[in-house]
């Protein structure tokens, strides 16, 4: 049996580990930060220590057999309800919150690894993970957005010569339309265009200024890169 003082340390280790990565998520103004990651590693952390160690007094009794992984092992599973809940669906295509999701998943291990007694395994993890969070992302962003997918919606008359006019513009500026989508109405029509911009984020505001000054179009929403 763990005595008070271990029981102690670990669960002070795993709050200030889970701590972390929860300040990395609460700078940027997630719901689940700072006080949800220590409650989620300190709480698999607990799990862990009861599942090793909670049920010694019974052990060795007769007909009774016990298998300590299976307690632990629920924590990886339970831990998706909490991540689900920081997943959010803003607009067609446009999904938040995965990174925070899997970044609790994540937690959920270090957690058990603490509570395993995994002390090395639990810190170095952790390390990795503010690495991951921190450092690749402006490194992604800067060798990846140009394989992102930008969207145009425009409300525009609806007009035989209008996707003629849409495809030239875009022809100007030597970007492919991946693809484009027409809702027709009475008089008006919703399209929604996707492409690739590897170019300079000004010839896409080129376009969008150029379609702006169109008398076939009445509104547009651009929404960068996902």
């Amino acid at each position: 049996m763990l005595s008070w003082s271990e029981i102690t340390l670990r669960l002070v280790l795993a709050a200030l580990l889970g701590g972390v990565v929860g300040i990395e998520r609460e700078r940027k103004n997630w719901t689940a930060g700072l006080r949800t990651h220590m409650m989620v590693c300190v709480g698999s952390t607990l799990t862990m220590i009861v599942s090793a160690y909670g049920f010694n007094d019974v052990l060795g009794t007769h007909n009774i057999e016990l298998d300590p992984s299976r307690m632990a092992a629920q924590v990886i599973s339970g831990i998706g309800f909490i991540g689900a809940g920081t997943i959010l669906f803003l607009r067609q295509e446009v999904i938040r919150g995965l990174t925070t999701a899997s970044g609790l998943w994540t937690v959920a291990g270090i957690g058990l690894a603490t509570g395993g007694g995994m002390y090395f395994a639990a810190a170095a993890t952790t390390v990795i993970v503010i690495i991951i969070l921190s450092i690749l992302k402006p490194v992604g962003k800067k060798f990846f957005n140009q394989y992102k997918y930008h969207q145009i919606k425009l409300l525009a008359v609806d007009d035989e010569k209008l996707l003629h006019f849409i495809y030239g513009i875009f022809k100007d500026k030597n970007i492919a339309i991946s693809n484009i989508s027409v809702e027709k109405k009475a008089i008006e029509s919703t399209l929604l265009i996707r492409f690739t911009a590897s170019k300079k984020e000004e010839d896409v505001l080129s376009i969008i200024s150029t379609l702006n000054a169109s008398p076939y179009i009445k509104e547009i929403v651009w929404n960068k890169g996902q």
